[in-house]
């Protein structure tokens, strides 16, 4: 009767431990539900690591989804052993990184064989969230995360990234091209739209400028801009949209591509607005939240040059799956990256007709200062 006794009591205090740990389950994710619902753009990877008692093990980058999870636990009496790491590490002497290369590869993994995730472009500030193996999970100022090298970046500590923002920068606005070193001899790196170097000293046709790990070398003055005369000037008007889609027509198709170097669909309008001093989200099923609805019945009338066409299915009695976007040049035509950055039409009777993209059309929307990131914001982020 006694081992019975016993038994029974073990049994209900393992039902008890079983139903906790549903519990702190379903709360874990309601947290992640909220704070993190995009894991491309937001880090919490939290799970029960044990039952009795309890350990919350794992890492997230949103301190407030952390501080509401304990909360919440607490709230619901459930004892927990807190291991769960806050990235970066407060105690990080250099939690900040600049792109050191003209185009950083942006992985899924920290390693080469690893899926391309997206790109990103010199002088562009990142946040350094933990370092593995010679390789850095880095957060980008589009929010979103993702492995590069370490070769690529160069680490820097607060006051050292403000010294960054701060210096009279220029910004690149070739396609591509080549910075030379001093003497003009030889190549110091290649060079593509949207590079961000600072400006050492200045000639009649040419800037000497430093890269983030003071590498000295020289560039044209007509292939690159001043930093603040380039932002105070642009904007994204419809016919310097187009215009500066135009000059990437030809460019390959690479998934995760956000640069001269190669482009993805969402890449590619990502980097004309970039170029326009617009920062998009990354990837098109983020672009069709951005902007003001146009249309999405296929009336074309509605549209201006430069809106943002967006492509994909939508079920009756489902979500709407957006996988493809693409720029309206006006005439019925668009452009977009798909095999290569290429123009299609909307009209049947165009040699251009893009069936396939017309049957799957889904709506249209137009990005302007109001209603979206701009460049200016790019060093502020951090």
């Amino acid at each position: 009767m006694r081992r019975l006794l016993i038994y029974l009591a073990l049994l209900s205090l393992g039902f008890s431990c079983t139903e906790k740990s549903q519990k702190a389950q379903e709360l874990i994710d309601q947290v992640r539900t909220k704070y993190a619902p995009d894991q491309r753009t937001a880090l919490f990877q939290v799970e029960i690591s044990a039952e009795n008692p309890l350990i919350l093990h794992g890492e997230t980058n949103l301190r407030q989804a952390k501080d509401s999870l304990l909360s919440l636990m607490q709230q619901h009496q459930i004892a927990v052993i807190d291991s769960i790491v806050v990235l970066p590490d407060e105690n990080t002497e250099k939690p900040f990184a600049l792109i050191n290369v003209s185009v950083a590869n942006l992985r899924s993994a920290p390693q080469h064989s690893a899926e391309l995730a997206t790109q990103a472009l010199l002088g562009t500030p990142v946040l350094v969230l933990k370092a593995r193996r010679g390789w850095c999970l880095v957060q980008t100022p589009d929010s979103y995360i993702a492995w590069t090298n370490e070769e690529s970046l160069q680490l820097c500590s607060r006051a050292e990234l403000e010294r960054w923002k701060s210096v009279r920068k220029i910004i690149y606005t070739q396609t591509s091209g080549y910075a030379m070193d001093t003497l003009q001899q030889h190549r110091v790196s290649d060079l593509v739209a949207g590079n961000i170097l600072e400006v050492k000293s200045e000639a009649d046709d040419s800037w000497s400028i430093l890269y983030p790990d003071g590498r000295a070398a020289l560039i044209r003055k007509s292939e690159a801009e001043e930093w603040q005369s380039w932002l105070n000037h642009t904007s994204p008007a419809e016919s310097s949209i187009v215009e500066k889609a135009l000059e990437f027509q030809g460019i390959p198709y690479l998934w995760g591509g956000t640069s001269a170097k190669g482009m993805d669909c969402s890449g590619f309008t990502k980097t004309v607005y970039m170029l326009q001093g617009i920062i998009l989200p990354r990837d098109a099923s983020q672009q069709v939240y951005v902007g003001e609805p146009i249309d999405s019945v296929g009336d074309f009338s509605k549209l201006k040059t430069g809106d943002l066409l967006f492509f994909g299915s939508k079920k009756e009695d489902g979500p709407e799956r957006v996988v493809h976007v693409g720029l309206w040049l006006g005439n019925m035509q668009f452009i977009h990256a798909s095999g290569d950055v290429h123009m299609s039409s909307m009209d049947s009777a165009s040699a251009q007709y893009d069936e396939f993209n017309r049957k799957r059309y889904l709506r249209a929307k137009r990005v302007s200062v109001s209603n979206s990131t701009e460049m200016a914001n790019l060093f502020g982020w951090l």
